[in-house]
């Protein structure tokens, strides 16, 4: 904690993982730390996630080729990155800049910055759950990936070269290796990749509530209501305008992950964030797979959580508006049905949530240029349980040491 220095008044809005990990990190530095959201603590995009620690996902979502596949995207529901084209006029000018960031020279870019985030992510992840009381939520039994064939791996050479590059060691396995680890993975399966330094929060939503019951027992206040608007106070802070009384904060970090934009366009901090859609299946019983598997054909995870298997994955770009697909969660389903022989399909539940994803998938983190006092925190997509611990010491650093950070334009 700071010493001989007066405490600052911050509001951190957005209580899902990154919003409770960046509270936690500013209160454990003694400011004065309201954590502000609509629902409680982790009910948003963490409730339902896959709980996998990626540091190796260094790839952005836009590669080159991406170009070749928008028809795809537009016209074949079951694709792992679909598209409505109903949602195509709103969702243009993002898309453009989804396929800029396509380019070679961009994709290096973008995945320099983000291994620089999910650098040591399980180490933080393992010192955060020791620190908050759950070490039993993180799952060391690395991740597997499985690939049909040879041809089906080679579509995804770029992204394992780019982890090479960036230090992750990952082992190649046949079919005998595949079934050394999970004996259950179906037939179809006959190659795999097996990255044993990556990770599992086998309940992410009671992470986060263990993250903010931390925060609220070190002094931290928990306000739940939704902020309609922020503002510039007269005297140089900020003014949060919400449900109840509006309060007034030093300093402001907005974490609210694909809800973004609607507090900051009205200050004209432009954010190019869209909606990446996930879903999820939640079967019941022992879960088949005892690690985090990906059956990389499908871009679909298989989770080992406390309460089951969990099937999640696909991106859907929708807009926030729009109900649920059926047909995404269907196909997940229908997808670990045909992987895994003898699955529990009663009682199984369905979810989806809003993930923030920037054209580039690399996320803004740090405070805003020309606006003192405005820090940002969104646009993890998929990766907001890997960087949530990092992120937040970038938020305390430049908070703490504003003249040494740099700010986003």
């Amino acid at each position: 904690m700071r010493a001989n220095k007066e405490r600052a008044r911050v509001a951190v809005i957005g209580a899902g993982i990154v919003g409770a990990c960046i509270a936690l990190a500013l209160r454990q530095r003694g400011e004065d730390v309201t954590l502000i959201d609509r629902d409680a603590p982790g009910r948003g995009c963490s409730f339902g996630n896959s709980g996998a620690i990626s540091p190796g996902s260094v790839a952005p979502l836009a590669m080159p080729g991406l170009l070749g596949s928008i028809p795809w995207m537009l016209l074949d529901t079951d694709a792992p990155l679909r598209l409505p084209l109903r949602y195509l006029p709103r969702a243009m000018p993002w898309l453009l800049r989804f396929i800029a960031s396509a380019r070679p020279s961009r994709v290096v870019e973008s995945a320099v910055r983000l291994a620089a985030l999910h650098a040591n992510a399980v180490e933080r992840h393992l010192a955060l759950a020791h620190d908050i009381g759950v070490p039993e939520l993180v799952l060391q039994r690395g991740h597997l990936h499985v690939y049909p064939d040879e041809r089906a791996l080679a579509k995804d050479a770029a992204g394992w070269r780019m982890r090479r590059e960036h230090g992750y060691a990952f082992e190649r396995l046949d079919r005998a290796g595949i079934v050394a680890l999970e004996p259950n993975i179906g037939n179809q399966y006959q190659v795999g990749i097996y990255l044993a330094d990556h990770a599992t929060i086998v309940n992410p939503f009671r992470y986060v509530q263990a993250i903010v019951h931390a925060f609220a027992a070190r002094g931290g206040q928990v306000r739940r209501g939704e902020v309609r608007a922020i503002a510039r106070a007269t005297d140089g802070g900020w003014e949060i305008a919400t449900e109840g009384a509006p309060g007034r904060f030093d300093s402001i970090v907005v974490a609210t992950g694909a809800w973004s934009r609607a507090l900051l366009d009205p200050l004209d901090v432009r954010v190019p964030l869209e909606s990446q859609r996930g879903y999820h299946v939640q079967f019941r019983g022992t879960a088949p797979v005892s690690r985090t598997v990906v059956l990389a054909d499908r871009k679909v995870f298989a989770t080992p959580m406390d309460a089951g298997l969990r099937v999640g994955g696909t991106v859907e770009i929708a807009g926030l508006a729009a109900p649920p697909d059926p047909r995404r969660a269907a196909s997940l389903r229908r997808i670990a049905i045909e992987t895994f022989a003898g699955l529990d399909v009663t009682d199984a539940t369905t979810w989806m949530g809003h993930r923030p994803c920037m054209p580039d998938s690399v996320p803004l983190v740090g405070a805003v240029a020309n606006r003192p006092g405005l820090f940002l925190a969104v646009g993890h997509g998929h990766l907001g349980l890997t960087d949530a611990p990092h992120t937040a010491e970038r938020i305390a650093a430049a908070m703490g040491w504003l003249a040494r950070s740099p700010a986003i334009a």
